[in-house]
């Protein structure tokens, strides 16, 4: 069931690409020296911002919401230890039902209680375990401030 809720939630964050608008009024600012911009979506109660490659590669998905995501994260999947908006964190390899697919060493997922009714939930999708690297660090400068989810309505 873990397996189910970990793809599902990468899958969903990776279907909506045809979903998003230019703009990214809510999405934290992403450093002008990253080659990232920020394509966002909002729904009643989350705000998901990916961050695209100047060719049209998703490789940081950023959903932030006002509810608790469930996000079952399995212990033996952790692999690296960061932060996100000041809060410590554990990065997870993502596990596809045991499967060793290619490019999964460059992929991780995590999700983050910011306070009360703030959660973020953040997917990287990297070409490589360098790019990996890069993108975790980026995504320890990314600034929340609390009006951050003012796009989200309070459930």
């Amino acid at each position: 069931m873990k397996t189910v809720r970990i793809v599902s939630a990468a899958l969903l964050l990776a279907a909506w690409g045809t979903a998003w608008s230019q703009q990214a009024d809510q999405c934290p600012t992403l450093p002008s020296d990253s080659g990232l911009h920020w394509e966002q979506q909002t729904q009643s109660a989350f705000i998901v911002c990916k961050a695209t490659t100047g060719d049209g590669r998703a490789v940081l998905n950023l959903m932030l919401t006002t509810r608790d995501p469930d996000l079952l994260l399995n212990r033996s999947l952790r692999a690296e230890k960061g932060t996100f908006a000041g809060e410590s964190l554990h990065w997870y390899k993502l596990d596809m039902g045991g499967r060793d697919l290619p490019g999964l060493e460059s992929r991780r997922i995590t999700t983050v209680k910011l306070d009360k009714n703030r959660f973020a939930q953040i997917w990287i999708d990297a070409a490589d375990t360098g790019e990996l690297g890069n993108l975790q660090n980026l995504t320890q400068t990314l600034n929340l401030s609390p009006s951050t989810l003012a796009g989200a309505n309070q459930e």
